[in-house]
């Protein structure tokens, strides 16, 4: 097996390959978060991913399958049943989920919201599922007026908190959240509590980057744990550290958009000795597959695909990289929550073999077990690694 030192492992939150075969059962059918952005705009043009095998893995529309790709490539299948940000990491991460967290289709029960309502002393407006831009067209006025924090959620597991900076300033937000987060257990133990500080005017009001989430812990160990056991370095850059609940993890830093998230990632490889750099870039998911917006979407796939020249030029001879998503969110639908989909697996590092077709992988957990082969920790519980099979 070729030495690897170091895994960065980059997820491109919600770009997701096509619809799963159990997407009828979660409302998806049909859903093609990449394949159906290059329809609708009839093309895509995403050269350097399209160099490393994109094309390859799934039918794009201007990104055609590479002869010779510098990359392995593939598609993986979520075993956990859902299709959230919280069980995907952690399903990459070696940790298959026997259940989904609870969704709230009709918002949360009296019981919920009565209690959270005690505990912080307030009334709440809200209380359904909606996008979070559109909850704040139709409750930011509201707010302004009442100094009542609006409650939301949508198709995935959330309890999300909205609040302008200037009515209910981002710490007490996050005091909030952890009241929510702490009441939120047994049968409501939802995925994540989400703070969304806002601010601006009625008709013109824009998120901040100051969201934290709050989620659970993992619900049993991953690859992260048994890095930093063996005494290697996890850096976490994104909301990975949130996604984990900071379990597994030596450092960490929190991003203002994907562009950040690419040079935050940088850094870290610029520091890292051995061990693992996980990056998140979520704006495909926060800021363009939520609000369905096409172009938007577009627009930020080729922005990274412009800057993966300096990541593959940062890696060093015994580097992998990997290239995943968690799930998809296809802007092209009606919905405006993820969607139940196969994600890409593109694999490249300079001691490893290129071009192996690596299939249709059973898991998301794959990553997790090859990353353990790999940095010669303890095997996850999950997944089957595939290190051999781009061993030179």
């Amino acid at each position: 097996m070729v030495i690897i030192d170091r895994v960065i492992l980059i997820v491109l939150d919600s770009v997701g390959v096509g619809a799963l075969p159990d997407a009828e059962r979660f409302g998806d059918l049909g859903s093609d978060t990449i394949g159906n952005i290059s329809q609708q705009l009839q093309g895509i043009d995403l050269p350097r991913f399209q160099m490393l095998g994109l094309g390859n893995i799934h039918t794009i529309l201007g990104v055609p399958p590479h002869p010779a790709p510098a990359a392995s490539y593939g598609k993986m299948t979520e075993k956990s049943v859902a299709k959230d940000t919280t069980i995907g990491h952690w399903e990459i991460a070696g940790l298959v989920s026997e259940q989904a967290f609870p969704t709230y289709p009709h918002g949360f029960p009296a019981e919920v919201m009565d209690e959270f309502e005690r505990r912080i002393g307030r009334h709440t407006l809200g209380n359904y599922p909606a996008s979070g831009t559109v909850i704040l067209d139709e409750l930011g006025a509201e707010h302004l007026r009442t100094g009542y924090p609006i409650v939301y959620t949508s198709g995935d597991s959330v309890f999300q908190i909205a609040a302008h900076e200037q009515i209910i300033p981002v710490d007490e937000l996050y005091r909030l959240c952890q009241i929510a987060r702490d009441m939120l257990q047994g049968k409501h133990n939802v995925g994540r509590v989400i703070a969304r500080p806002f601010v601006g005017v009625a008709g013109a009001f824009k998120r901040t980057d100051r969201r934290r989430d709050y989620a659970l812990p993992p619900s049993g160990p991953t690859v992260l744990d048994y890095v930093t056991e063996a005494g290697q370095t996890v850096w976490a850059i994104g909301k990975i550290e949130d996604i984990f609940a900071k379990r597994g993890i030596s450092k960490a830093v929190h991003t203002h958009d994907n562009m950040d998230g690419v040079d935050r990632t940088l850094e870290a490889m610029r520091e890292l000795e051995r061990g693992l750099v996980f990056t998140n870039l979520v704006d495909f998911d926060m800021l363009y597959g939520h609000r369905n917006d096409v172009a938007g979407y577009a627009a930020a796939l080729k922005a990274v695909d412009e800057r993966m020249p300096e990541v593959l030029q940062a890696l060093r001879a015994n580097d992998a990289l990997i290239l995943t998503a968690d799930h998809g969110c296809d802007p092209t639908t009606p919905s405006t929550d993820h969607s139940r989909e196969y994600v890409p697996l593109l694999v490249y590092g300079p001691g490893l073999k290129s071009a192996v077709d690596l299939g249709t992988r059973t898991s998301f957990s794959d990553v997790g077990a090859t990353i353990a082969e790999w940095l010669r920790v303890r095997p996850t519980i999950a997944g089957t690694g595939f290190a051999n099979e781009l061993a030179p």
